[in-house]
């Protein structure tokens, strides 16, 4: 919220002027209606005719004034709307960009995206309909109020007391009756969308489940209870404007029969009875428009809560202060008693695993699936934060270096790499924006992929990719640039071992000096690592070279002869 008011503040000639032509508007209609009743009454006592002209004159006038400053006030606020729209998009996007490595572990990308676009477009009613309108009309009520004690105390006393029971006790008691509505229905449309976007990405999974009429029935169902309770949301809002229209009606009554009693007491002159219903009808219609602030006022509450809980997961992480690290050599990388439990599991990922990772040395991670070996990965890439621990880059703390700087010295291959929707030139273009087409086709040679042309045209995600073409197309890009760190997590599970056999080649003579640090569920091509660290439960089960590690018969060579079972048996 302190945020968006900033951003308000940055729009404050635009803000003033919105409540300056507001009231101008407000107030000219007010003058512009009690003028008519004026002219009415004045008109019916047969004064002379440069009077009538003159009334007449100024009625013109302030109906075309009127008009001007309406359209004034209607263009600059919504001028101010949209520029203040587009710096929110801007500020959402940069609270929630640092977060994209983890923000998917707590959210549904549908629901994400649900709250991305709906609610930051929900946020333009918070100046259009929600702030500056009350603003304007209590000035408006003010004035009006003021010039009406001219001729009548009681009457401004009536407008007064009115004027505070339609702009505030009759929408506080609508804005606590909708105001659990709106967050049920600001809730539906998160799973609405969370729903929906699962039902579109899995559709092929489902159906051949036979599960897609499920899954479409949930959706439905869902769009039925979000139209319901937006139609009893409506029933709420239509049965406030009327409400507040009843009221108005009754309490310019009001004002005509006290301005008629006053008449008959002789307190009043007659000429001005019109004038001061005239004027109390005009103000209080301007004040049924208010009915909607309670309904914008939740929307906008609840979007600013959901977009706060998104940009909360930045709040949690650990302040850091960056200091600049060298990375003219390749590190030595420590990991001392980390532990690490992701968000909302009491399950440990990883406990008090302590590994050293020398300058150009080469480290496999392997264990069964589960074991935390991806995640080790993660928090050396600085894509999450450990929970007790330090991982140290040299002699300085992780959480003392930019994760930008980890990134610029790193070659990355993870468990699912993405592919953007284009050809297999743009895709290899993300490693290095300006390698010529030379040197692309060198490399996708390199990684078995000769046959593929630049010009063929990818998917999004790659779904026209074969599980194999995607892991190689994605070792092409790791040749495209040198790093001093290696960070392969199964890059080759989806190959088959004569193509496993040749990619690793290429990797380890692309790595050559540099560190390297692989994951592979596979066992083989190991003979050739530094260190093997083998992992089970989160936990370090024991550690060693190839060789050291076969001799101790323990769990790494149990699982290398199963794996040569299972090879045995299959061949």
């Amino acid at each position: 919220m302190r945020d968006f008011l900033v951003l308000l503040v940055k729009e404050k000639k635009d803000l003033l002027l919105s409540i300056l032509f507001g009231f101008l508007a407000g107030i000219g209609a007010v003058i512009l209606f009690s003028s008519s009743g004026y002219l009415i009454s004045k008109a019916a006592l047969t004064p002379p005719i440069y009077t009538l002209m003159i009334v007449t004159a100024i009625v013109k006038l302030l109906g075309m004034l009127t008009a001007i400053f309406r359209f004034s006030e209607r263009y600059i606020s919504h001028r101010a709307t949209f520029t203040l729209l587009g710096r929110a998009r801007v500020l959402i996007f940069q609270k929630i960009e640092p977060l994209a490595a983890t923000i998917l572990n707590r959210y549904r990308s549908g629901e994400l995206l649900g709250r991305i676009v709906g609610d930051v477009e929900s946020l333009q009613n918070v100046f259009l309909r929600v702030l500056y309108p009350p603003i304007v009309m209590c000035f408006v009520m003010i004035v009006t109020i003021s010039f009406t004690t001219l001729f009548s105390l009681g009457t401004a006393l009536i407008v007064l007391i009115g004027g505070f029971v339609m702009l505030a006790i009759v929408p506080g008691i609508f804005y606590i009756w909708q105001q659990k509505i709106d967050e049920k229905i600001r809730a539906l449309r998160g799973t609405l969308s969370a729903e929906f976007a699962e039902l579109l990405y899995g559709y092929q999974e489902l159906t051949l489940n036979q599960l897609a009429g499920r899954k479409r029935n949930q959706v439905l169902n869902t769009i039925s209870e979000l139209e319901r309770r937006q139609r009893k949301s409506q029933r709420i809002q239509l049965m406030n404007e009327a409400f507040l229209l009843y009221i108005s009606l009754l309490l310019s009554t009001c004002v005509l029969i006290f301005a008629s009693y006053q008449v008959s007491q002789g307190r009043l002159e007659g000429v001005f009875v019109a004038l001061l219903f005239m004027l109390a009808m005009t103000t209080f219609e301007q004040l049924v428009p208010m009915a909607l602030v309670p309904s914008y006022l939740q929307q906008s509450k609840q979007s600013f809560r959901r977009l706060i809980d998104v940009w909360n997961e930045k709040e949690k992480a650990p302040k850091e202060q960056h200091d600049h690290f060298n990375f003219d050599h390749i590190p030595n990388i420590q990991l001392q008693q980390v532990s690490f439990t992701h968000e909302q599991e009491e399950r440990k990922t990883l406990e008090n695993i302590s590994l050293s990772l020398p300058p150009g040395s080469k480290t496999a991670i392997v264990g069964p699936s589960g074991s935390g070996k991806s995640t080790i990965l993660q928090l050396i890439l600085k894509l999450h934060h450990v929970s007790t621990g330090q991982i140290r880059y040299n002699h300085t703390d992780i959480k003392h270096i930019n994760e930008e700087i980890i990134w610029e010295q790193c070659n990355v291959s993870l468990q699912s790499n993405h592919f953007f929707a284009g050809t297999i030139r743009s895709n290899l273009k993300i490693a290095k924006h300006d390698a010529p087409d030379d040197l692309l086709i060198q490399v996708l040679s390199r990684a078995q992929l000769s046959y593929i042309s630049l010009d063929q045209h990818v998917q999004e995600k790659g779904k026209n990719l074969s599980g194999g073409e995607k892991q190689r197309l994605a070792i092409a890009r790791l040749l495209l640039k040198e790093a001093k760190i290696w960070i392969l997590d199964e890059p080759t599970s989806s190959m088959d071992s004569i193509t496993e056999k040749k990619i690793m080649s290429t990797l380890f003579n692309q790595i050559g000096d540099a560190t390297l640090v692989l994951i592979s569920h596979r066992l083989t091509e190991l003979e050739h690592m530094d260190q093997i660290i083998v992992l089970e439960n989160g936990k370090v089960r024991e550690y060693g070279t190839y060789n050291q590690l076969m001799n101790k018969n323990g769990y790494f060579r149990r699982m290398k002869e199963l794996e040569r079972q299972i090879v045995f048996n299959h061949d």
